[in-house]
């Protein structure tokens, strides 16, 4: 039941990522800008992991390292739309 939540809270910007990094592979922009959501995501998912352990700690604290830890597999994810040739 724990991981229930984050995962609910981390499918809303996931698939927001994940189409805006679908968009810019089907507009042809570089592989360079087809990567920002998913480098945008990795470093929220750090800042959020290092608030969760430094700041806010305890059971709330894990809840968000659980976040950051979805929000890191929806990054690989839009890494690999990224690189996936266009056909």
């Amino acid at each position: 039941m724990m991981l229930s939540g984050p995962l609910l809270i981390s499918l809303i910007p996931g698939f927001v990522i994940l189409l805006v990094t679908w968009w810019f592979r089907k507009m042809n922009f570089p592989l360079s800008a087809q990567v920002i959501p998913g480098i945008l995501t990795v470093i929220a998912a750090i800042v959020l992991f290092y608030i969760s352990f430094v700041n806010i700690r305890g059971f709330e604290g894990a809840a968000y390292g659980f976040l950051a830890f979805f929000l890191v597999i929806f990054a690989i994810i839009s890494f690999v739309i990224a690189k996936k040739p266009i056909k």
